[in-house]
Formats: C-alpha cells, sequence, structure tokens
C-alpha cells in the first residue's frame, strides 16, 4: 500500500502564537527530496572516503611492519 499522506508544514507566528499547519507544496516536497539525496551522496562520499583513510592506514602499517618494525614501534608513529 503506498503511503498518500501528504508531509505539512507548522508554521508559528511567535508574536500572536497562532499555530499554523498546511500541505507542502509540490515545489517544497521537491526541494526536500532534491536536499535528502545531496544529503546522503554527502554521506557516501564522506563513508568512501573514511574507507579510503583506513585502508591506506592499514596498508602503511602492514609496509612498516614488512620493514621489520613491531606493533609498539608502529602505533608509536601514529601518536
Amino acid at each position: 500500500m503506498a503511503d498518500t499522506t501528504v508531509p505539512q508544514a507548522v508554521e508559528i507566528d511567535c508574536s500572536t502564537g497562532i499555530v499554523t499547519t498546511r500541505d507542502l507544496t509540490a515545489d517544497e516536497i521537491a526541494a526536500q527530496a532534491v536536499a535528502a539525496q545531496a544529503a546522503a551522496d554527502q554521506k557516501a562520499a564522506a563513508d568512501a572516503e573514511a574507507a579510503k583513510v583506513a585502508a591506506d592506514k592499514a596498508a602503511a602499517q602492514a609496509k612498516l611492519a614488512a620493514l621489520g618494525l613491531t606493533a609498539d614501534e608502529i602505533a608509536a608513529l601514529s601518536k
């Protein structure tokens, strides 16, 4: 079953305390979808960057270990 509820905006007039609830317009819904997609894209890029940094760090530590450094020596370089 499809969700048929229309997102709503709540507007509060601070000078009078009147609270108005209204349906979002098609343009507001579209803008919300664009913003959500941009946020998802940004999160995916940040996650990919974090994974790359972690992989690069692991590769560097493996190379140092191959050169004969101990785990304690490698850890000391990271401080």
